[in-house]
C-alpha cells in the first residue's frame, strides 16, 4: 500500500479514511497504462447522447453551421476540455485521492456532503436515463432474436442495470476490462456507420451540411460551449479517474491522454452526427440511424451499439463518482455501494424523464445542474493552485477534527454567487458561473472568511506556510 495510505490508521480518521477504496492509492494501486487510461475516454465519447450534440447543428433540415465550423467548435471545445481535465485531475494524480476528497480540501467535511451531490445526483439519474436507452435496444435485441415473442422495455432494463452492477463490482479493473473492448467495438461501428453515410449519401450531406454557409457568430459561439458542456460533470470529478493512472506521466502527456482519444471518440461521433442528421432529417440518432438501413440485421446492429454505448459511457461518467459519495455518507464497502448506485438509478424513473412530453423538464434540470458545475471546478481549481500552491497535507485531510473539519463558508458562498450569476444566462451557464466564482472564491476568502475558512487553521493552512 501507498505510505500516505499506512499512515491513514488509527480512530482519528473521518469517514473517507475509514473506507477502504477511498483511502490514497500508491503506486502499486494503480492498474491504468495509457492504453487503458485513453480507452476510458474513448468508450465514453461513443454514445447517442454524443451523437444528439452532433445532429443538433442540423435544424429542420438546414444546418446551423457548416462542416468547417462544426469540427472548429468540436476541436476549440475538446481543446478546453482537455486543459480543464489536465488542470483538475492533479491533486488526484499526485496524492492519489478521489473527488470526494478533492472537494474536503476546498469544502471542508461537511461542506464536501453538499458539494459532492451537485455532481453524484446527475450522474445517477444519468444513469438511469442511459440505462433506460440501452434498455429498450437490448429489448429490441431480444424481440429481433426471438421472432417477436419477447417484447419487455422494462425487462430490458431491469437486466441491463443487474449487468451493469455486476461489472461495476471491482471497481476500476472491470470498467478497464469493459471499456478496452467497448472502445474498439463503439469506434468499429462508428467507422461503418461513416462509410455508409458517404458511399450512399454524400449527395445530401453536401447540400444541407458541407456547402451551407453557416455562421461564425453567437450561435458558432454557442456550440462551443454546448460541446464543451457535455463534459463538465465529469471533469470536474477527474480525480476519481487520475488516480488509477499509473506514475510517471508529465502534466502535458497527461493532457495527451484526454485530448487525443477524446477528439478520435468524441469528434467523430460528432461528426457522424451531423451526417446522419443531414443525410435522413432526423435530429435524433436512434430514428436516424435505422432509416439508413431496410433489413433486420442492421437493426440488430443498430440497437447493439445502443447498448454497448449505454454500457460504456455510464462505466466511466455515472457509476464511479456517486459510489464514492454514497460511501463517504454510509462508510459501506464498493459491492454494496455500486449496487445502491445502480438501484437509485432504477428509482429515478428514467422511463418518465425520456418520454417526449417530459423532455422539457428534462433540459430544464440539465441547465439547473450546469449551472453548479462551473463554479465548483472553478473552486477547485483556485483552491489547489492559488491558495494551496499544489500542496496537500493528506494526513490532515484525512484527519477527523483536523483542520479540514466544519465547513468552508468562503467556497460554499463563492458557489452560491457563481451559480446565481449563471442562471441570469442560461446558454452560458457553465462559462458564466466559472468566470464569476474564480473571480469571487479568493477576494471572499481573503476579506469575509479570513480568519476562518474552515472550523480551524487560516486562509492559507499550516502546510502552505
Amino acid at each position: 500500500m501507498s505510505e500516505e495510505h499506512n499512515e491513514l490508521q488509527g480512530e482519528n480518521l473521518d469517514a473517507a479514511a475509514q473506507t477502504d477504496s477511498l483511502k490514497p492509492n500508491g503506486p502499486e494501486d494503480r492498474t491504468l497504462g495509457a492504453a487503458g487510461y485513453m480507452s476510458l475516454w474513448v468508450g465514453d465519447g461513443v454514445n447517442m447522447g454524443n451523437m444528439t450534440l452532433g445532429a443538433s447543428v442540423v435544424v429542420a433540415g438546414m444546418a446551423v453551421l457548416n462542416i468547417w465550423q462544426t469540427i472548429a467548435a468540436a476541436l476549440i471545445a475538446i481543446g478546453i476540455v482537455s486543459i480543464l481535465f489536465a488542470l483538475n485531475d492533479r491533486a488526484g494524480y499526485k496524492y492519489g485521492i478521489p473527488y470526494v476528497a478533492h472537494l474536503k480540501a476546498s469544502f471542508g467535511e461537511k461542506g464536501t456532503l453538499l458539494s459532492s451531490l451537485l455532481r453524484a445526483v446527475p450522474a445517477v439519474i444519468w444513469y438511469g436515463i442511459q440505462s433506460w436507452i440501452g434498455g429498450t435496444a437490448l429489448n429490441e435485441v431480444f424481440r429481433i432474436l426471438s421472432g417477436g415473442a419477447f417484447d419487455n422495455v422494462f425487462v430490458g432494463f431491469i437486466i441491463l442495470l443487474v449487468v451493469q452492477i455486476i461489472l461495476s463490482m471491482k471497481g476500476f479493473k472491470s470498467i478497464k476490462a469493459v471499456e478496452s473492448v467497448a472502445s474498439i467495438i463503439l469506434m468499429g461501428i462508428v467507422i461503418t456507420v461513416f462509410f455508409i453515410l458517404i458511399k450512399d449519401h454524400s449527395a445530401a450531406i453536401a447540400d444541407t451540411w458541407i456547402n451551407t454557409e453557416g455562421t461564425w457568430g453567437v450561435p458558432f459561439f454557442a456550440y462551443v460551449m454546448v460541446f464543451l458542456g457535455n463534459y463538465a460533470a465529469i471533469f470536474l470529478s477527474a480525480a476519481d479517474y487520475s488516480r488509477e493512472l499509473k506514475t510517471g506521466y508529465s502534466d502535458s502527456k497527461r493532457g495527451l491522454l484526454y485530448f487525443l482519444p477524446i477528439i478520435v471518440a468524441y469528434g467523430s461521433v460528432i461528426v457522424v452526427g451531423a451526417m446522419l442528421a443531414s443525410a435522413t432529417g432526423y435530429a435524433n440518432p436512434a430514428l436516424g440511424l435505422p432509416a439508413l438501413f431496410d433489413n433486420v440485421y442492421m437493426q440488430l446492429f443498430i440497437s447493439a451499439f445502443i447498448v454497448f454505448g449505454a454500457i460504456a459511457v455510464n462505466m466511466v461518467a455515472n457509476i464511479v463518482t456517486p459510489t464514492y459519495v454514497i460511501q463517504l455518507f454510509t462508510k459501506l464497502n464498493y459491492k454494496v455501494a455500486v449496487t445502491i448506485t445502480g438501484l437509485l438509478a432504477m428509482g429515478s424513473f428514467p422511463w418518465l424523464l425520456v418520454q417526449d412530453d417530459n423532455a422539457k423538464g428534462l433540459d430544464t434540470f440539465v441547465h439547473v445542474y450546469s449551472a453548479f458545475l462551473g463554479p465548483l471546478i472553478a473552486i477547485l481549481i483556485v483552491e489547489y493552485y492559488f491558495m494551496r500552491k499544489q500542496h496537500i497535507d493528506i494526513k490532515e485531510l484525512y484527519k477527523k477534527g483536523g483542520n479540514f473539519d466544519g465547513v468552508n463558508y468562503a467556497a460554499l458562498v463563492a458557489l452560491a454567487i457563481g451559480a446565481a450569476a449563471a442562471f441570469l444566462f442560461v446558454d452560458l451557464a457553465w462559462l458564466i458561473g466559472f468566470i464569476v466564482a474564480a473571480i469571487a472564491y479568493p477576494i471572499i476568502s481573503k476579506t469575509m472568511f479570513k480568519n476562518s475558512r474552515f472550523k480551524k487553521g487560516t486562509i492559507f493552512d499550516s502546510e502552505t506556510k
